[in-house]
């Protein structure tokens, strides 16, 4: 082999390299937009002030022990606050018991409570209910698909939503009484 054919060999070589990169870089890019284009389709909305909030439909365990569907539309006309919370978490279970002495005379006035569990185990949320004497529907998201459809992130979180269906407020963090007592009277029907 000469000199010749062994700089044509040398200069194929890379040749072929080149386009062996940009072809790995075109599928990279090619992917990249795919990426990107498919996210931008997912449903990413975060619910904020001024929404519509999402409906949606979980279960929850009645007092005849029996399996309820509990859906945000079933509530439409009144004000909700709808409460992502778990039994791990501190501030959530100090905020119940506030949220259980305003229920009685919110649900009087028009506005429900929906505590949604995003416990595993309905055992543990059953002697959580018993130990707080808990009256508002309880219901549980187990595969976070409610949490997600909301974005929640650190809980407590509570959405309260008015008559309309449309987000007034959204809290992160435990609520105290009288905050608490505050969003309740902003999402009451006139």
């Amino acid at each position: 082999m000469g000199i010749e054919e062994a700089k044509q060999k040398k200069k194929k070589k890379k040749r072929n390299r080149l386009i062996y990169r940009t072809a790995i870089l075109a599928v990279l890019i090619a992917a990249t937009l795919f990426a990107v284009i498919s996210n931008l389709q997912d449903d990413n909305t975060v619910y904020r002030k001024g929404d519509q909030a999402p409906d949606f439909q979980l279960q929850q365990i009645n007092k005849n022990n029996e399996l309820e569907t509990v859906r945000l539309s079933d509530f439409e006309g009144k004000g909700v606050m709808l409460n992502f919370w778990g039994t791990w978490c501190k501030p959530c279970e100090a905020e119940m018991p506030y949220m259980e002495s305003l229920y009685p005379e919110y649900k009087e006035k028009g506005v429900e409570i929906i505590a949604v569990s995003l416990d595993n185990t309905e055992l543990v949320v059953d002697n959580f209910i018993d130990k707080y004497n808990l009256t508002f529907p309880i219901p549980f998201d187990r595969t976070e698909e409610i949490r997600d459809l909301y974005k929640v992130g650190p809980i407590p979180s509570s959405f309260f939503i008015n008559p309309e269906g449309e987000i007034v407020e959204v809290v992160d963090g435990a609520l105290s009484l009288e905050r608490l007592e505050g969003y309740l009277q902003a999402i009451q029907p006139k």
